[in-house]
């Protein structure tokens, strides 16, 4: 038995028993963070999003009639396109608005955009700068919210993460991840993630660039009932010694460009090289949400060794989100 299969027998062997899932996902009418599902939601989620991307043709036209809104105040590849591409290919179909067509609460204030494109939609992803801002579209919609990303979460990247992991181990529970590089929103989301699915999360950051502790707070408690550990350190080779997943960011996210000198001194040992790969675990698949700054946060040799996973990572977003959009929109409506 090779390594690779140990591993995952030893994952099987140690995984907890789940909780049922409840029959309507994601209790919250939106979907802002990953602080409102449960592992059952989370495995429901998973399994939905399997069997989509086996047979995707046993879904079409599952959401024909249904709108989703994209208003987005950041650029996007990932998001935007596989949001696009899961509503066409589940029969909907989605309006796009760039922050040129509409700056949000510029030309009009945020919840009256928030009225208006729920008598139009049935879901809307937003993309923005501000949570806050994220947190009041949602206030003022009457249809659910995805959070496409803002500057404290990306609930949908995690998705995405959370699923390849499950792909190439078979399990979630007690896998150990290693998040290398900058505590970020992606960061925070996969806390949350990692925590409620029972996985391990060792984080190296340097110094003053920690998760916060208000979130390290709520995670700690997470990890009581689930049973996950969660580290920190400020050294890269203590966080992937015992690592199935090693994942990296960008060191200089968008907004804040003013920092990158600042950040890519603090950060250079914290690189996803030649030197991590060959310490790490010889299992252990390389993540990275993307887009890639290669030499910086990540080297061409990390990003194209054979044990990459970050462009399933990539195509998994649009499963992830099918399933999630699916959910959404076919549970029972609560008010």
């Amino acid at each position: 038995m090779s390594k690779k299969r140990k591993r995952k027998a030893k994952l099987k062997s140690k995984a907890r028993k789940r909780p049922k899932s409840r029959k309507i996902p994601f209790e919250a009418k939106d979907f802002l963070s990953l602080k409102e599902a449960g592992v059952g939601d989370l495995d429901l989620l998973f399994k939905l999003a399997e069997k989509m991307k086996k047979k995707p043709e046993a879904f079409f036209g599952k959401l024909k009639g249904k709108s989703l809104a994209l208003l987005f105040q950041k650029p996007s590849i990932r998001t935007r396109v596989s949001f696009q591409v899961g509503m066409a290919e589940l029969g909907g179909n989605s309006v796009y608005m760039d922050p040129q067509e509409l700056p949000l609460g510029e030309r009009e204030s945020i919840k009256d955009v928030a009225r208006v494109l729920s008598r139009y939609c049935d879901v809307a992803a937003v993309r923005t700068y501000h949570h806050a801002d994220t947190e009041e579209f949602a206030r003022n919609s009457s249809i659910p919210v995805i959070n496409g990303l803002s500057d404290l979460y990306h609930p949908c990247q995690t998705l995405a993460d959370l699923f390849t992991i499950r792909e190439k181990f078979g399990e979630l529970q007690k896998t150990n991840i290693a998040y290398i590089g900058d505590g970020n929103n992606v960061l925070n989301s996969l806390l949350y993630g990692a925590s409620k699915a029972g996985a391990n999360l060792a984080i190296a950051t340097p110094r003053g660039y920690e998760p916060s502790e208000e979130i390290l707070k709520d995670i700690k408690l997470i990890c009581k009932e689930s049973g996950s550990k969660v580290t920190l350190s400020n050294n890269p080779f203590t966080a992937i010694k015992n690592a199935h997943a090693v994942y990296t960011d960008v060191w200089v996210s968008m907004g804040q460009e003013k920092q990158r000198d600042q950040r890519l001194r603090d950060f250079q040992p914290f690189q996803v090289n030649g030197a991590i790969i060959g310490k790490a675990p010889k299992d252990s698949v390389i993540m990275h949400c993307l887009p890639a700054h290669r030499g910086e946060e990540i080297t061409e040799e990390a990003i194209e060794h054979p044990r990459s996973v970050i462009f399933d990572q990539a195509e998994n977003r649009l499963h992830t989100q099918k399933a999630l959009l699916f959910l959404l929109l076919t549970r029972k409506k609560k008010r």
